[in-house]
Parts: structure tokens; C-alpha cells; sequence
């Protein structure tokens, strides 16, 4: 049995910040309100914090995969001014069916397959199934479930719509709704603090 570290993963786009379809220029990339403070309070109660998203935009033909690499130097640095700080971000530049190789293939790493989250489990040492994923779609609680962990859906982002029309078609529910990422955040420490059950 994995005994390591305890995590919060993240979606990026929807969660983090704001969703624009795609982030194809760095000034499209902005915080939502009170990501920061909401990574902060995970950062002080000893969660290691890991953004686990799909760019498939770069398969797309959207942007060059440098941008993502820019936006994740922003995305650090606009955290580090609110005093939070991530300890990885992992993500998938492929899609299954369009664009052309490297870009075009049929991974391990798209959300929902669990790639992401098992290379960010060996590299710093985490333990899935006494974690939590948070996102904004219903992709991202399927992904939760496959590998264990506890998903908890944002509305922020795509997630009011995919809640209010979708959640019936979903195979796996939520083990939580929230408002925002600081929500979600909330009831992850009142969850620790009646024993993670």
C-alpha cells in the first residue's frame, strides 16, 4: 500500500483561472477570484498542491507548447505574490484524433486516463487514494475516481452548465459541489479535520 504524501490535484482552465476556450496568448491567462488565498491555505495545512491539465490546444494547431510553458511561469508567479506556491504541473499537449505526431496520439496522458497523475505520484511521492481532484468538468471527477482519489466538481468555469445539464448522464458523481476553488478547499480541511472518510 502507497503511504505517501497527500495531495490536491487541480484542473487548471475553469479552476484556476478564468475559461476562455483556449489560453492561445499570455494575456488570456487570468486568475479566478481567491485562487490564491484557497492554494495558499492548502500550502499552510501541509497539502502538496499539482496542476494536472490537457492542452490539447497544441495538438490543435492553437498555440506552440512554449505558451504553455509561459503560462505556467505566470500562473507561479501570480501565485507567489498571493504567497502560494505549487509543488508540480503536469500536462497532456495530445489529442486522440486531430493534428499530426507527436501532438496527434491515442496517450496515457489525457484526463481522463490516469497518466498525469501516476507520473505526479512517482515523482514526488503522492498517494492518490488519500487525495483529492478538483475540476470544472465531468472528466475531471471520472479521472478522480479511476485513480482513487476523492472529486470534488467547481462551478466555476465549465462547471455550472456541465452540473445543471450533464451530471444525470454521469457514470461517477462528485463526492462534493462547490462554489469556487476556495470552497472546495474549505471542505477538503473540514473533511481532515473529521478523520477523511
Amino acid at each position: 500500500m502507497n503511504m505517501g504524501n497527500r495531495a490536491v490535484f487541480l484542473d487548471r482552465d475553469g479552476t484556476i483561472n478564468e475559461e476562455v476556450g483556449y489560453v492561445n496568448h499570455i494575456e488570456r491567462f487570468n486568475l479566478l477570484p481567491r485562487v490564491g488565498e484557497a492554494i495558499r491555505l492548502l500550502n499552510q495545512h501541509g497539502w502538496k498542491t499539482v496542476v494536472i491539465t490537457n492542452q490539447s490546444g497544441v495538438a490543435r494547431g492553437y498555440f506552440p507548447e512554449s505558451l504553455i510553458h509561459q503560462v505556467h511561469r505566470k500562473m507561479e508567479d501570480l501565485l507567489k505574490r498571493e504567497g502560494a506556491h505549487l509543488e508540480g504541473i503536469y500536462y497532456c499537449p495530445h489529442h486522440p484524433d486531430i493534428g499530426v505526431p507527436p501532438y496527434r496520439q491515442r496517450c496515457w496522458c489525457r484526463k481522463p486516463a490516469p497518466g498525469l497523475i501516476e507520473g505526479a505520484a512517482r515523482e514526488l511521492d503522492l498517494d492518490p487514494s488519500r487525495s483529492y481532484m478538483v475540476g470544472d468538468r465531468g472528466a475531471d471527477i471520472q479521472f478522480a475516481h479511476q485513480v482513487g482519489a476523492k472529486a470534488i466538481l467547481v462551478l466555476t468555469g465549465y462547471g455550472k452548465g456541465e452540473w445543471e445539464y450533464f451530471k444525470d448522464e454521469w457514470k461517477v458523481k462528485p463526492d462534493y459541489v462547490a462554489g469556487d476553488l476556495f470552497e472546495a478547499v474549505q471542505w477538503i480541511l473540514l473533511q481532515e479535520e473529521s478523520g477523511f472518510k
